[in-house]
């Protein structure tokens, strides 16, 4: 039944793939040409390149349905930016500019001589030419330009920072929390007493977007030009800040791009390099490589021009395409090489599509499936770079199968008139099985097959036994229960969440501000939005008004919110300037007619909807504190949002910062469930391919096994989970498949009699190939480790996670967990007359598909 299961699906594509093999064999050139020209038009999608790339940070970086825009469309909608600015009521981050200020040596920065500085600065900035002042294109509230707090308190006089006494951080009703950082205040006091750092913001009229880039672009080189003062150290940040520097980003890799081709070329010819000038494959591991890098260009020219965004994630994926063609391009030069070196150049090629097609083909459908399973996310980066990836794995197998596979028959042409790889010219043949400089065509005069490569040797004779011995087995089962200890660990340290910092390159002016920021600054959080949506609401009745006060002071009790500082609430004032004015507002006639003049003059006619006599939503402002880490902010939203569910008033809190805060809420459960429904797909493709469902289920726990090594090691290696690393782990499962489900069926269908011998066996055949492809895919992400960049250094770290440990659990851990079960083999010994003869040593994948055992009707054979 087993064999039936798996042979309904391989011996027809066997066929088929003879077929073609047969076609590419006989017209190498028309294949050859056809891919080019393939590749050369689809290529010309790249001329759409600049207009498809996708790097708006809030589009590309949070959720697609996240919750905090839909409460921020509701804002817009009931709440639109009035002609008087306000920092606390904006919808968005704003326009802006921002400067922060720290002692050379940390010292007080409440001194006359800090502060001449910083008035001097300020002064710079406000009077510098764009085209536009800053007077021209400021925020405004009341006809004059937003100012800062502290600069208004001193009257821009620096003997006044000594002089005056400061409150913190309420001073006559001032908020002081985002302007004053590391404050120090007198014992039981809120007097000020010294500070670490002074910010100052610089908003600017949203509207006149592009005079604001002129501006902000105008600020940035002006303090990108600034020289250090005697007293004052200055970080600098704009609203365009990060979106610059991802922007710049993308770029720094191209350069990136030529090394890898580079490393790779030359690893697959070391790799495929023989002494023998006619058996050498320089030329195929070139042409290997340079399918790989066309069908980058053809997958991508044909995604952008079918309109798909090219996010900066998707910089990354050529050095993994290019990884895993020359992998692919490995197998099919081992079956090449297992073929008899007399027979015709078609018959040669039919045998070695027969072997390597069927393998090459499920192992891209994992790959592939992986991917395409990774667009379920809810991040568009993510859903960008699965798309690119999966449709260049697709053009990466099919000019495998064609360009690569005719170009194996050229070369396999010249070996058969016996020509020199470089010169083409005849030289003589062999006459042993060895080869000299010059002579050439060496093969084994038993098999009538080229000579076994040396390490090939070392896997059969020193290896495979040293691996199989007892205290040998009893240290790797130690190490493997040490690797998994470390990697439980590593998943209870793991942060979550992509920190906006990280977008920017290393050492980039944005890291040294949100550096001081979180130093300085995190004492006071955002200040949280609760707004008011029930049109019914009735904000005139006692009972429903004590409703909302509950409300309020269960947010007031939070952990996360300063019990110190009252909420800023419209309704709390009016009730007041009821009280004083003997006004009934008890009464729904009395509270809405004077609702619009109270709105007016006490400045919160921007907090309240109301129009057609009727209050459509209200909104009122709570402080949050020390939020300072990524949890802090993922606990911060939740508590937020839970309490406004447990509201009795139908309530939403909103922050612009939320927007980006979502992705705690989605990136754990979305992870679980991508790496589950991939894993399960895994399954059912490996109880195809190996006749045997425990070691199916062996392949399960190999993939599960990895997947905890590579997130708890990379927690360890300061790698957080987000949308970035999201990638990597469902990329971890194909490769892990290609490992694990190989090496299983190799000792599934092994003809030895023990298990040791099986194991033995596997190894023999699977060792030098799966080294070949740890190494090249390796080799195509390296480079990235160079790049001054999170993303792409994070790419590296995952990939080489993956591909290590995936190497390390092929041809070490499960090789020794399936010597312990005798059952996950066949023993069926009556039906070894029916087996081929061992015959290549080179076999990664090949065997993993080949049906090489017959098994009767027997409840032990599976």
């Amino acid at each position: 039944m087993a064999k039936c299961k798996t042979d309904c699906i391989e011996r027809p594509l066997s066929l088929a793939f003879e077929k073609l093999g047969r076609v590419v064999g006989r017209y190498p050139y028309v294949f050859i040409l056809s891919a080019l020209c393939v590749a050369a038009a689809l290529g010309a999608g790249f001329i759409f390149l600049h207009e498809r790339e996708a790097n708006d940070i809030e589009d590309q970086f949070t959720p697609v349905n996240g919750p905090a825009k839909w409460e921020r469309a509701f804002v817009v909608e009931n709440f639109p930016q009035s002609e008087e600015f306000s920092q606390l009521r904006l919808s968005s981050e704003g326009s802006y500019a921002s400067l922060i200020f720290t002692g050379l040596q940390g010292e007080n920065i409440l001194t006359e001589a800090a502060f001449n500085d910083i008035i001097a600065l300020d002064g710079q900035v406000k009077s510098m030419m764009t085209g536009n002042t800053f007077e021209n294109i400021c925020a405004k509230t009341k006809g004059r330009c937003m100012s800062n707090a502290i600069l208004d308190i001193i009257n821009y006089i620096a003997t006044e920072i000594v002089s005056l006494n400061i409150s913190y951080p309420m001073n006559n009703d001032m908020f002081l929390g985002t302007t004053i950082g590391g404050a120090e205040l007198k014992p039981d006091s809120s007097e000020l007493t010294s500070a670490k750092a002074v910010r100052l913001f610089y908003f600017l009229d949203e509207k006149k977007t592009k005079e604001n880039l002129y501006w902000l672009d105008g600020f940035l080189k002006l303090l990108s030009n600034y020289t250090e003062q005697k007293t004052v150290h200055v970080s600098y940040f704009t609203s365009i800040s990060r979106q610059n520097e991802l922007e710049t980003n993308s770029d720094s890799v191209i350069p990136l791009f030529s090394v890898t081709y580079f490393l790779a070329i030359t690893i697959s010819i070391l790799s495929c390099l023989r002494l023998d000038p006619v058996r050498t494959k320089v030329w195929v591991a070139t042409f290997g490589v340079v399918s790989a890098g066309m069908a980058v260009l053809a997958s991508f020219g044909l995604l952008l021009f079918c309109g798909m965004p090219f996010a900066m994630t998707v910089a990354s994926a050529p050095f993994l395409i290019l990884g895993v063609g020359v992998d692919d391009m490995f197998i099919m030069i081992s079956c090449w090489q297992k073929t008899e070196v007399q027979k015709d150049v078609e018959l040669r090629l039919a045998e070695t599509y027969k072997e390597a097609g069927v393998s090459i083909t499920i192992t891209t459908l994992t790959d592939v499936l992986a991917f395409y399973i990774g667009l379920m996310t809810p991040f568009r980066s993510v859903q960008s770079f699965c798309m690119y990836t999966s449709t260049a794995l697709l053009f990466c197998y099919i000019f495998n199968i064609t360009f690569f596979g005719a170009c194996l028959a050229l070369n396999g042409r010249r070996e058969k008139g016996n020509r020199h790889w470089l010169t083409c010219m005849k030289v003589p043949e062999a006459t042993g099985d060895g080869g000299g400089c010059c002579v050439g065509g060496a093969y084994d005069k038993n098999t009538h097959k080229e000579l076994e490569m040396p390490v090939d040797s070392f896997f059969k004779n020193y290896y495979g036994p040293f691996l199989t011995r007892v205290w040998v087995k009893a240290l790797v089962c130690l190490i493997y229960a040490g690797y998994l200890a470390v990697s439980i660990y590593g998943c209870f340290q793991m942060q979550e969440g992509l920190d906006l910092r990280n977008l920017a390159a290393d050492g980039s002016y944005v890291g040294s501000y949100y550096d001081k920021e979180d130093e300085f600054f995190s004492a006071f959080g955002p200040n949280v939005m609760l707004v008011i949506k029930d049109e019914d609401f009735q904000y005139w009745n006692p009972t429903a008004r004590e409703s909302l006060d509950l409300c309020l002071e269960n947010f007031q009790n939070l952990t996360m919110v300063d019990s110190g500082i009252s909420p800023i609430s419209w309704l709390s004032v009016y009730m007041q300037f009821g009280l004083n004015t003997s006004l009934n507002l008890d009464s729904e006639m009395e509270f809405k007619s004077n609702l619009t003049a109270f709105l007016n003059l006490s400045g919160f006619s921007q907090d309240v909807n109301f129009t057609n006599n009727q209050i459509h939503a209200s909104r009122m402002f709570i402080q949050s504190v020390n939020i300072s880490t990524a949890i802090d902010e993922k606990n911060m939203l939740n508590a937020f949002r839970e309490t406004a569910e447990k509201c009795v008033v139908d309530l939403i809190v909103y922050h612009p910062a939320f927007i980006y805060f979502d992705q705690y809420a989605v990136i754990i459960t979305n992870t679980i469930q991508n790496l589950a429904v991939a894993t399960c797909a895994m399954l059912v493709i490996s109880l195809l391919l190996i006749p045997n469902p425990l070691c199916s289920l062996w392949v399960t726990f190999a993939i599960a096994s990895v997947i905890v090594g590579v997130a708890g090691f990379m927690a360890l290696w300061d790698v957080s989970l987000d949308s970035v690393s999201m990638i990597n782990l469902v990329i971890c499962i194909g490769f892990s498949v290609d490992f694990s489900a190989h090496i299983c069926y190799a000792f599934v269908s092994s003809e030895k009699s023990s298990a040791n011998e099986k194991a033995m066996d596997a190894i023999t055949k699977l060792g030098y190939p799966i080294i070949q492809g740890a190494v090249s895919t390796i080799a195509g992400v390296v480079v990235l480790a160079a790049a001054e960049s999170y993303i792409f250094n994070t790419f590296f770290k995952i990939m080489f996670l993956v591909i290590l440990f995936g190497a390390v659990h092929g041809i070490i851990f499960i090789p020794v967990f399936l010597t312990f079960l005798g059952t996950c083999s066949n023993r069926h010994e009556k039906n070894k007359e029916n087996l081929p003869e061992p015959r290549d040593t080179n076999e990664l994948r090949v065997n993993a598909v080949v049906i090489q055992n017959e098994c009767p009707d027997d409840p032990d054979c599976y």
